[in-house]
């Protein structure tokens, strides 16, 4: 039995309460960091150019990377904000875990292919002579300026989207709800030390006359820029596969499920993220035998509604009657928990806990 009637704002201090402004603040992220990485790029093509630089002309192709990487993260932005149609009757929230795996292969492609080739050419071909090597100081100096107040803004989005899933901020890098605050994070921190690693190749190259420590340099930036290009393409993969919500707010779920008076026991609780702030919820509930049909479809309906109240990122919700001894249904339930929802209801405290930890119903 489904209901999809429109949703209501969420009192703040929820699990997975909306923020309003998400989308915005995104946009912002990205333009903030597509505006540095367009400036800061342009500096180091022309200063790499100028000295003869492996490390800078390997910044400038990480810089330009990024920048491509942006523009994709805004048509992410864009598209994945289309309401729902007849082809797409869920939206087209995942357009965005899309087009950031995109970015993540063009990080890969652009940056990390260059910087290998680049500091591989100088290591095994020797490095020409370079000139005015002192240019490369101030115009890294400034792109770490203008990088570091990129990072700012996307470290302090970061941190509001951890603190509304009261998670700590490294939990929500390594799993985000929005792939493209993670692509803007890994960029910068990527972009970061990559400034610094640039910046030690060509005090090592100007200090020693040998410009095999510009091109070693021009080989770390380009395993950085795999390590973060193969990072945000994990996320962006359990995303598209279809990754459940928050443990805990399958918890929360569950918990006032078991509290109408109509249900007898929760059997099942299936979610889907489909978008940012966007959850698929398909809930199979064994109701009081006592209840007749009229009954069920009024508490269906009073259930949406209450459910759509408390947890804003709800978009389309599926209450399933289902009678909790159905062999088949709780053998699918024991194949993908290890337990049965109706058998043994977890508490707060054990949704905290590893499946292995729960096993056993």
């Amino acid at each position: 039995m489904a209901n999809d009637t429109a949703g209501a704002t969420a009192p703040g201090g929820r699990v997975n309460d909306k923020k309003p402004d998400s989308g915005e603040e995104s946009t912002l992220t990205v333009v903030l960091a597509l505006g540095a990485n367009i400036g800061v790029g342009l500096l180091k093509l022309a200063a790499g150019l100028i000295s003869g630089s492996a490390a800078l002309l390997s910044e400038a192709a990480h810089s330009a990377g990024d920048s491509s990487t942006e523009l994709l993260l805004l048509t992410a932005l864009r598209r994945s904000e289309r309401p729902a149609d007849r082809l797409h009757p869920f939206g087209y929230g995942k357009e965005r875990y899309f087009w950031s795996l995109l970015a993540a292969v063009t990080i890969l492609v652009s940056g990390a292919a260059f910087s290998f080739f680049e500091g591989l050419r100088t290591v095994l071909g020797g490095e020409g002579e370079s000139h005015l090597l002192w240019i490369n100081y101030p115009v890294l100096g400034l792109a770490l300026i203008l990088e570091g107040i990129s990072f700012r803004q996307a470290i302090g989005q970061a941190k509001g989207a951890a603190a509304k899933g009261r998670r700590s901020l490294r939990s929500y890098i390594k799993d985000p709800d929005d792939p493209t605050v993670k692509s803007v994070v890994l960029e910068d921190s990527a972009a970061l030390i990559g400034l610094v690693l640039a910046g030690a190749g060509v005090a090592l190259h100007q200090l020693t006359k040998d410009g095999i420590y510009d091109g070693i340099a021009s080989l770390l930036i380009g395993a950085l820029l795999v390590f973060a290009a193969f990072e945000l393409a994990q996320s962006c993969k359990g995303l598209l596969i279809g990754k459940q919500a928050d443990r805990r707010m399958l918890q929360a779920i569950s918990g006032r499920l078991e509290e109408q008076p109509e249900i007898l026991d929760v059997v099942d609780v299936l979610t889907m993220m489909t978008g940012v702030d966007k959850t698929l919820l398909c809930v199979r509930v064994d109701f009081e035998n006592s209840c007749s049909a009229e009954q069920v479809e009024r508490a269906c309906v009073r259930i949406d509604q209450l459910l759509r109240k408390e947890f804003a990122s709800l978009d389309e919700i599926f209450i399933q009657p289902v009678p909790r001894s159905d062999a088949r249904l709780r053998q699918r339930v024991l194949d993908r928990y290890g337990r049965v929802l109706a058998d043994e209801p977890e508490s707060e405290a054990g949704a905290r806990q590893t499946s292995a930890d729960t096993t056993g119903g």
